[in-house]
């Protein structure tokens, strides 16, 4: 244990609680030194009153319902049941035992209140949403002493389709009770509440783990998203450009818009443009425990003055990253780096995220222009041209749109986005040489919101099968599906179809 690390420390607390520093693991270190710098107090905590939280999210419900059939399990025991939100917004706190509710209305762990690290220091479901893994804080490790009482489990929870964080299952007990299977049973809980979340929704395919690819791109090809498809939007050409300018100038790029949007696709644009003989690098950020390895894969290529480098989705990364990925970018410039001239300054990286203000601080303080890429919705003139080019990588060759099919490509409200785009394309392409409505899936033709169980989502695509099929009528499609034509139309209005004709 060197000298400086045990500086690191918050010396107070560490002789308070009788801590052996060389036991104290590294994430709770970096909890706790965050905790110091946020200003949390050693001996109590105050979180402010933040009111209730959204209660009819998809989340909230499927967290709910888990928690009530285990909450009947353990009426009993002296444990707490808790759902936050992503921030730490305590939702929902269920526990037979009035005295631990008691003592927890003391501390404010109770609903209304946020209970982020920035607010009540290092604890189980702030650590579990800082670094979105799960964590288990015992009595002695949290950073205030007022919560030393307890030890708490908590187990962040992660949108199944899109990959967001929703929020975490924390389950609090008092510190003199075993807490052997405590993590165990919160990670019980997170996994049925993801896994009910995916049953109700809209019948999409579960993300893929995210696995941190780290991939190069030696010439112009196909991106997630749009890809090299350049004749877009005023909107779209406008923000490359900006793009373009401010690295041409060394500035530190982030752009940021909703999952899908094509932010990746932009910045590699904009490097093609500014610097058309660099490769360019894409690190996308990987599962929390695999982010060590990640970070050691790419890492020893920032700064050279041949690779531009994309950190992909860096609003994903675990808390504990700040410090090296700052080591990272701050040891890789150069003491000459400002003689340099413009076009060969090697600008450490460029980072995506949904919004400014979800960058993780320390990289948010290097960044020197911010641009925002607009949904694809309101992007309506961009989506032929990406589905004609999508298409046609997709099949080799150029591939006709019906005038049915483009008008339906053209009305859908894209909820996710290029990515979207794309998948439905390529799905369609592989069809047929000609791309008709009914190549199209049933998600294209519906403008509803509403969530779907599979099987009704299993209804909606054959329904849309049926009425989309060329030269129908609704006389047929219903005789085909086996109901009558008012139970079609009945039908069609539950779930919000247009077909184009």
């Amino acid at each position: 244990m060197g000298p400086d690390r045990e500086r690191a420390l918050p010396e107070r607390a560490t002789s308070a609680r009788g801590l052996d520093v060389a036991a104290v693991p590294d994430r709770l270190m970096a909890s706790w030194r965050r905790s110091e710098e946020y200003g949390v107090s050693l001996e109590s905590v105050d979180p402010v009153f933040a009111g209730t939280g959204a209660s009819d999210t998809l989340f909230f419900q499927c967290g709910q319902e888990v928690l009530s059939g285990l909450h009947e399990t353990l009426a009993n025991e002296p444990v707490s049941l808790m759902l936050t939100d992503a921030e730490g917004l305590v939702l929902q706190r269920m526990s037979g035992d009035s005295s631990l509710l008691r003592a927890l209305d003391k501390v404010h762990l109770a609903p209304g209140f946020a209970f982020s690290e920035r607010e009540a220091g290092t604890n189980g479901l702030g650590l579990a949403l800082a670094d979105r893994v799960p964590s288990l804080v015992r009595a002695e490790q949290h950073y205030s002493s007022s919560l030393c009482v307890y030890t708490c489990a908590a187990v962040p929870v992660l949108d199944p389709v899109t990959g967001r964080l929703e929020g975490a299952v924390n389950i609090t007990t008092w510190s003199r009770s075993r807490s052997d299977l405590l993590l165990a049973l919160a990670q019980s809980a997170a996994g049925n509440t993801a896994a009910l979340m995916l049953a109700r929704s809209t019948g999409r395919a579960p993300r893929p783990t995210p696995k941190g690819e780290v991939f190069r791109v030696e010439s112009a090809r196909l991106e997630p998203g749009a890809g090299t498809a350049h004749a877009l939007s005023a909107a779209w050409v406008e923000a490359v450009t900006r793009a373009t300018v401010a690295l041409e100038s060394g500035r530190v790029v982030a752009v940021v818009g909703e999952s899908g949007v094509g932010r990746t696709t932009l910045l590699a644009q904009a490097i093609r443009r500014a610097r058309p003989h660099d490769r360019i690098l894409n690190a996308r950020v990987p599962a929390p425990q695999d982010v060590e390895a990640w970070l050691s894969a790419w890492g020893p290529e920032i700064g050279k003055h041949s690779t531009a480098v994309i950190l992909s989705d860096v609003d994903e990364l675990p808390a504990w990253t700040e410090t090296p990925l700052l080591d990272l970018v701050t040891e890789s410039i150069a003491p000459d780096w400002l003689d340099a001239p413009m076009l060969r300054r090697p600008v450490p990286v460029s980072v995506t995220a949904r919004s400014f203000r979800t960058i993780p601080e320390s990289l948010a303080l290097l960044v020197d222009t911010v641009i925002e890429v607009p949904p694809l919705r309101d992007r309506v003139e961009d989506v032929l041209p990406i589905a004609r080019h999508v298409a046609l990588r997709t099949r080799g060759r150029a591939v006709d749109f019906t005038p049915a099919a483009e008008r339906a490509l053209s009305t859908c409200g894209w909820p996710g986005n290029t990515e979207q785009l794309v998948r439905v394309i390529r799905q369609a392409a592989a069809r047929g040489e000609v791309i008709d409505i009914h190549h199209l899936s049933a998600e294209v033709l519906t403008g509803s919101r509403h969530r779907l169980t599979r099987i009704e989502s299993l209804e909606r695509e054959e329904i849309a099968r049926c009425v989309a099929q060329p030269g129908t009528t609704m006389r047929a499609a219903a005789a085909q599906l086996g109901v009558s034509r008012a139970t079609l139309y009945r039908k069609m209005a539950q779930y919000d179809l247009h077909v184009p004709r």
